[in-house]
């Protein structure tokens, strides 16, 4: 198997909002894969399909070789979730929350006891210098985060799904989070990552997949995506060029005079014509030169520079990733994917056993 997640043509509506219409999304395996779009794209709706959920529409979704929605407890023991926003038991503390999802990934015939690796979870709470012992109800919201990072990261999960995971992290911890990512790759593992940090996509993915309304309008790796659009060129020359502004997929030329006989000069240029405008600048004797290709910034904000971002989600229209609308009971989720409440019941259902529905159960439903 060399596809991770297979997507095609998924479409998932809630009322006369299409929150996907007709996604597609290949993850291969062992790759960081980046899914990013703005607030409204159907980024999180997607996820919850993946996870099992949500249920689609219409199209297909394959994930680790199984169907999320009919197979959801099977999968749940091969993937990690972190979420955006992670709700943790009160009254457990960060330890047990970890060695509790830790066993939740175990093989469905293996002993009942056993966690995540204790080596590996001592090393992640001191790379995130995290206190285990403290109470759920206690953590700030960086501290749950913290949490569900190294559960996910202690666990020999196959698929990491993580939705914005390092909302209310800092800087430091940020880096920390980025280096867990590239070990989680060396490890053949594969990692799913939505992420409006746009520098932290650019620094661990290998591949990015750009959506908008519901639908992928970019995806290939960061080098294929950057022969899309414009590079930044500077420099100084010797003499005074030819007329830059002739030629073809130049633009926005600015040339300064520097009273010498030469000249500063700043263009951009489509991936595809720098050929020719570097010929122009070296036939007029170059001092100095350099060449910036687009940042992943640059590369998703071309899909959204006709300033319809903020019309994405129009006024009055339900967000779709903010799931069913109102008089619907939208499925919580616990760090690493599980479901809770009805969602909960549901993979009961389906094979799961009476204590891993326990387990699955959002804090809320057990205290």
């Amino acid at each position: 198997m060399t596809k991770a997640i297979s997507v095609a043509g998924l479409h998932k509506s809630f009322g006369r909002t299409h929150a996907l219409d007709g996604l597609d999304l290949t993850v291969e395996a062992g790759e960081v894969h980046g899914f990013l779009g703005p607030n409204g794209a159907g980024k999180s709706t997607a996820v919850r399909v993946l996870l099992g959920l949500l249920r689609a529409d219409s199209g297909a979704a394959q994930v680790l070789g199984h169907d999320p929605w009919r197979e959801a407890v099977e999968l749940h023991r091969r993937l990690a979730y972190v979420p955006g926003d992670v709700t943790l038991w009160r009254n457990l503390t960060g330890g047990e929350v970890i060695d509790l999802y830790g066993r939740l990934h175990r093989p469905a015939d293996a002993p009942r006891r056993g966690g995540p690796d204790s080596r590996r979870r001592d090393e992640l709470l001191d790379l995130f210098d995290l206190d285990p012992t403290k109470k759920g109800r206690t953590y700030s919201k960086g501290n749950r985060q913290k949490v569900a990072l190294v559960a996910a990261f202690a666990s020999d999960a196959e698929l990491l799904v993580l939705d914005e995971p390092t909302s209310g992290l800092d800087p430091l911890m940020e880096a920390a989070f980025q280096r867990c990512v590239r070990e989680a790759r060396s490890q053949g593992r594969t990692v799913l990552l939505s992420s409006h940090v746009l520098t932290e996509v650019e620094a661990v993915c290998d591949r990015v997949s750009i959506v908008r309304r519901g639908r992928t309008v970019e995806s290939g790796t960061l080098t294929e995506l950057r022969h899309l659009t414009r590079t930044d060129v500077t420099a100084e020359l010797r003499g005074e060029p030819a007329d830059l502004t002739g030629l073809p997929g130049v633009h926005e030329v600015e040339l300064r005079p520097d009273g010498q006989g030469g000249a500063h000069v700043s263009l951009q240029v489509d991936g595809e014509h720098l050929d020719g405008v570097l010929r122009a600048l070296t036939d007029a004797g170059v001092r100095s030169l350099t060449s910036a290709p687009p940042t992943l910034e640059a590369l998703f904000l071309r899909h959204y520079a006709d300033g319809t971002t903020s019309g994405e989600n129009p006024p009055g229209a339900p967000r779709p990733d903010a799931g069913p609308p109102d008089g619907a009971a939208p499925a919580e989720v616990a760090p690493d994917g599980a479901r809770s409440g009805a969602g909960a019941r549901r993979t009961a259902r389906r094979g799961g056993s009476r204590g891993e529905t326990q387990a699955r159960r959002a804090p809320e439903d057990i205290r």
